[in-house]
């Protein structure tokens, strides 16, 4: 199966991560920009990358190994990969925190930060701006994990939408059962804390599919 741990920058996606390696068996453990996107890589880029990890977890699928991928790609998008529906089970946790301590956690990386990530973009805003727009990224994430209706078109470009399946799950509402995702505040928890949550939610996923008891299972 594959475990999506998703949200916006300096949620502590990748602090948690390395606290969880090497701590659940049978898991890879994979960060989403180990495929490094190209110059200009816009939001059809990210949904063709999410097929190529879909495609990936399958691979670990057919060696009997289960795959966690972390990083900004939402629950939605993942589901609309082309492949999505070929995985045994998808579980879906956001890693999240509040505002303010996005905020301070962003303006504690610098300028440098700022530089690097915002690439193309830096003649278009200022660092402040760029924080903003996290911050702004969070929020809709935050919406996104409890109702699959918010904001769509925020995840939906029409030049890759031939390559999505949106239909999958276009019609749910916040109260279908198959929409779940697992929430982490990461505001002011110690790291490996977190760490110990994520590998919790793990086990009790795990423990659904062997129940028969996931709700995504042959969902599509």
């Amino acid at each position: 199966m594959l475990f999506l741990v998703f949200g916006s920058s300096a949620a502590g996606k990748t602090s948690a991560l390395n606290e969880l390696r090497d701590r659940v068996p049978n898991l890879a453990v994979h960060d989403f920009d180990e495929i490094e996107p190209p110059a200009g890589a816009d939001l059809g880029w990210r949904h063709r990358a999410t097929e190529q990890w879909v495609r990936r977890a399958l691979d670990y699928q057919a060696a009997g190994k289960d795959l966690l991928l972390a990083g900004q790609t939402p629950f939605g998008e993942l589901l609309a990969a082309p492949s999505a529906p070929l995985l045994e089970a998808i579980s879906a946790c956001l890693i999240d925190c509040d505002d303010a301590t996005r905020t301070a956690r962003l303006q504690a990386r610098g300028v440098e930060w700022f530089a690097r990530t915002a690439g193309d973009h830096r003649s278009d805003h200022t660092w402040p701006e760029w924080i903003q727009r996290h911050v702004n990224w969070g929020e809709w994430m935050r919406r996104h994990a409890s109702d699959p209706t918010w904001r769509t078109d925020v995840i939906r470009n029409e030049a890759a939408d031939s390559e999505m399946n949106w239909s999958r799950w276009s019609d749910w509402k916040a109260d279908d059962p198959r929409w779940r995702v697992h929430v982490i505040d990461t505001s002011v928890l110690p790291v490996a804390e977190v760490g110990e949550r994520l590998a919790r939610w793990i086990d009790e996923e795990r423990a659904l599919f062997r129940q028969d008891a996931h709700p995504l299972v042959d969902w599509s």
